[in-house]
Order: C-alpha cells, then sequence, then structure tokens
C-alpha cells in the first residue's frame, strides 16, 4: 500500500491511489495560488509604475519583462527535469536516490543560473536594442535589469525546491514557498516606489528581496520539514547531471522557444510606439494571472504522471492526461468570461488609452479563448516530459514559437499592434490543438502496455517494450 511524503523525510508515491481529478485539482489549484501570486505582485508592480504616468516607464518595465521571460524559462525548464526525475524515483521506492539526486540539482541549478544570469549583464544594450527599445524607455529597462539579473540563482533555487516539494506531493509547502516571495513584493512595492521616491529602481530592489526570501522559504522547506536532500556525492554529480538532463535540456530547449517568440511579438509591436508596447506589458502581466490554474498544470501534471509512470500504472497515467485536459477547459471558460466582463474596470486601472486601451480590450473579448488551445499545449508538454518524449514538447513549443509565431505575426503587423497579437493567437492554437491530439495518441499506446499490478517499469528501459517506436524514459539514477 502506497504510503505518503511526511515531514520525515521521502516516503513512497502519494498520486498512485486515489482519484486523479482530485490530484489534479489539489496541485493544480494550490500550485496556482502560488504563481498568481507571484504572476499578481508583476500586475500590481506595473499598476504602480503607471500611476507615475510615463509610458516610457511602463514600456521599460515591458522589454525587462521579456530578457526576465527568457531567465525564468530557463529556470523552468530545469525544474521540470527535477520534478520528472525526482517523482519517477520516488514512485519507484527509491528513496534515497531521491535524496542524492535532489542534492545534486540544487547544485547544477546554482551553477547554471549564476552563468546564465550574470553572464546576461554583458549583453543587456545589444539585446534591449534588438527589441526594439529606444532612448529613454532602453535606459530604464537596462537599469532596472543591471540589479536584477545577478539574482537569478536565487530565483532558480526558490523554483527548483518548489518543485522538489511537489515531487514528494507537498503541494502546500510548495505553495508557500512563492506565496512568501510575492507577500514580500506586494508589501515592499508602494514603499519603495512611492513612500521613498525610488520609481523603478524601487521595484527592482524589491524583485531582490522578494527572491531572498523566496530562496530561504524553499531551502526550509526542503531541509528542515522534509529533509528531502542527501550527502553531496561529486562523484556522482556527472551521472546525475546526466539523468536530470535527459529530461531537463529538452525541457529549457522547450521553454525557451516561448520567450524566443514573444521576443519577436514584442518587436514587432514597438514599431507602433511606447503606447503600443505598455499595452502589451499590461497583456502579459494579465495573463498569467487570468489563466492561473492553466499555467499551474505543467507543474501539477507532472508529478501526478510520472509516480504513475515510475509504479507501472499506465492506464492511470492516461485518465491523469484526460483529467487534466478537462480541467484547463472549465478554467480556460471561466478566465474567459471574466475578462471579457471586466475588460472596462483592467482598461481604466492601468491608465491605458490609445493603442493600450485597444489592445487590452480586443485581448479580453476575443484573443483569450486561444488559451484553450495554448492550455491544451502546456498539458501535452508536461506528458511529453514526464513519459519519455521530451524532444516532442521541444518540437511543439519551437514550432509555435517559429513557424506559429514569425509569419503569422509578421502578416498580422501589417494591420496593426492589434493584428500582431492575433496573427500570434491563430498561429499557437494550430500548435496546441496538434500537440493534444499527439499527447493523447502517446497515452493510449502506453495505457495498452498496462504490467501486472506490483511490478514497475526498470526505469531505464523502454517504457513499452514491445513497442519499438516508444521513447525510453530518463533514469532517475544510474
Amino acid at each position: 500500500m502506497p504510503i505518503t511524503a511526511t515531514a520525515g523525510g521521502v516516503g513512497r508515491a502519494r498520486f498512485v491511489s486515489g482519484s486523479l481529478m482530485r490530484h489534479v485539482c489539489v496541485m493544480a489549484g494550490t500550485g496556482a495560488i502560488g504563481l498568481i501570486a507571484v504572476f499578481a505582485v508583476d500586475l500590481i508592480n506595473l499598476f504602480y509604475i503607471s500611476l507615475l504616468g510615463e509610458k516610457e516607464i511602463a514600456a521599460a518595465v515591458g522589454f525587462a519583462g521579456v530578457v526576465g521571460f527568457f531567465h525564468a524559462s530557463l529556470c523552468i525548464g530545469l525544474t521540470i527535469g527535477i520534478a520528472a526525475v525526482v517523482s519517477r524515483t520516488v514512485g519507484a521506492g527509491r528513496g534515497e536516490d531521491a535524496r542524492r539526486i535532489a542534492t545534486s540539482s540544487l547544485v547544477l541549478m546554482t551553477a547554471v543560473s549564476v552563468v546564465a544570469g550574470t553572464g546576461t549583464a554583458f549583453f543587456l544594450h545589444p539585446a534591449l536594442h534588438a527589441l526594439g527599445a529606444q532612448g529613454e524607455t532602453a535606459r530604464l529597462a537596462h537599469r532596472y535589469l543591471s540589479v536584477t539579473v545577478h539574482t537569478l540563482p536565487l530565483l532558480g533555487i526558490g523554483m527548483a525546491t518548489s518543485a522538489l516539494l511537489r515531487s514528494i506531493g507537498d503541494a502546500r509547502r510548495s505553495m508557500t514557498v512563492t506565496l512568501g516571495g510575492a507577500f514580500v513584493t506586494a508589501v515592499l512595492d508602494p514603499i519603495l516606489i512611492f513612500g521613498f521616491g525610488m520609481g523603478l529602481d524601487g521595484a527592482a530592489v524589491s524583485a531582490v528581496v522578494s527572491r531572498i526570501v523566496l530562496a530561504a522559504i524553499g531551502l526550509h522547506g526542503v531541509i528542515v520539514r522534509h529533509r528531502m536532500l542527501g550527502r553531496f556525492e561529486p562523484s556522482r554529480l556527472g551521472s546525475d547531471a546526466r539523468a536530470l538532463g535527459t529530461v531537463a535540456a529538452p525541457a529549457v530547449l522547450t521553454n525557451l522557444a516561448t520567450p524566443v517568440g514573444a521576443a519577436f511579438v514584442t518587436h514587432s509591436v514597438a514599431q507602433f510606439g511606447p503606447s503600443a508596447v505598455a499595452g502589451a506589458a499590461t497583456i502579459d502581466r494579465l495573463t498569467p494571472v487570468a489563466f492561473g490554474l492553466v499555467y499551474a498544470l505543467s507543474g501539477a501534471v507532472g508529478p501526478i504522471l510520472a509516480q504513475n509512470l515510475g509504479a507501472g500504472q499506465f492506464r492511470r497515467v492516461q485518465e491523469g492526461l484526460r483529467d487534466s485536459l478537462l480541467f484547463m477547459v472549465v478554467s480556460v471558460a471561466v478566465a474567459w468570461l471574466v475578462l471579457a466582463l471586466g475588460q472596462g474596470v483592467l482598461i481604466r486601472a492601468f491608465s491605458a488609452d490609445g493603442q493600450a486601451a485597444q489592445l487590452i480590450s480586443r485581448f479580453c473579448s476575443w484573443l483569450a479563448a486561444s488559451f484553450f488551445f495554448a492550455g491544451g499545449l502546456f498539458v501535452a508538454n508536461a506528458s511529453f516530459n514526464n513519459l519519455g518524449h521530451p524532444l516532442l514538447s521541444t518540437a511543439f513549443n519551437w514550432g509555435r514559437a517559429t513557424l506559429g509565431t514569425i509569419p503569422f505575426a509578421w502578416w498580422g503587423s501589417h494591420y496593426g499592434a492589434a493584428g500582431v497579437l492575433i496573427g500570434q493567437a491563430v498561429g499557437s492554437s494550430i500548435f496546441g490543438l496538434l500537440a493534444v491530439i499527439v499527447a493523447f495518441r502517446l497515452a493510449a499506446k502506453l495505457a495498452r502496455q498496462e504490467v501486472p499490478a506490483g511490478t514497475a517499469p526498470a526505469l531505464d528501459a523502454p517504457v513499452a517494450p514491445t513497442s519499438p517506436q516508444a521513447a525510453t524514459a530518463p533514469a532517475a539514477a544510474p
């Protein structure tokens, strides 16, 4: 009988029994609370900035957000690998291996994020110029990023510890990690931006403090509450890195595709002026708040599917995918309705006018519906990453970011800034639909390979040994 992880350490899997829909709702719901809190603070941050009445500052936040999106996508890709491998190892009942891999994962996350974060500082000027930032807007964006890029390791550690907590089913503490950082930002932003008159510099300082708190809470949950970290073994770091990299490397490539597409869209919108960029920035920060449940599915579905894969319960994997998609459809429908009804309030709240107001209205009325397909892609990618097909995630995300974005956004740019967003929505919807179809076909093939109760597939062997086309699941440990 499976036992769950407790405060005493890494136990066996909790997702291999019980209602899958309940697991999806709990994991996505708690994950969404944390995500929405983080993104809501970004939205509130932009709200405070908009009160300063300078479109250049709001546009600078938009350009800086694209660069930050690259960093966050890198960390998210790494956490996907961490959650997938640790969850699968826990599902197979290999607690000691899971602890060692958890320790190695934090070391690797720190090393990669130090290089990526500090390395970016040397290329800020050309990066912002390539995005279309000019003059005062470019100068403000550079000043903001010069402070925040060096704290990427803190963000990475916070995200990695949150993923480790999800991998053992502790959704509540995983949520607490992000909530803590978000709370600090929500409190400090108005104090620093207005109370001390620091403006955009105050927002940057607030982000740094928030990341410190994020990392501290996550490490406390992993080290003190669950004792998830084993002794660091340098001799095993290489093999652990290869095991994690089997999922994480394609996942990083997959996640980097999204900011690449966003960068092209930002460049396309920039030609229509700071008001258009400010409107697009508002949409970028509004979207993850409105669709927080959908965004959370990417992290919530992974451990559920991975634990059942590790336990050899392939039919539950198929059912988990189905329940996740049903949950996504309901979530998007509710969010779209709220946006459509509340668009006037949003436009007034962010003091949007001209092109900014037009873009926000168009998104709330119609373009939000594209999240039915974007959400499908999130769920499909989670299944690909955790069922031994991470390269499919890479292919679909890069397909959406290139073939599904560049030609459509370029075509739309001939009809104004709104045309850019319409083109992007159409292209991404095509790839989202295709990804869902492929994910269901793979899950159905896997379900036909159900193993007898009480046995589990070898983690370094093909998931479906009778099918030569079936991809192998990444090894959780050497």
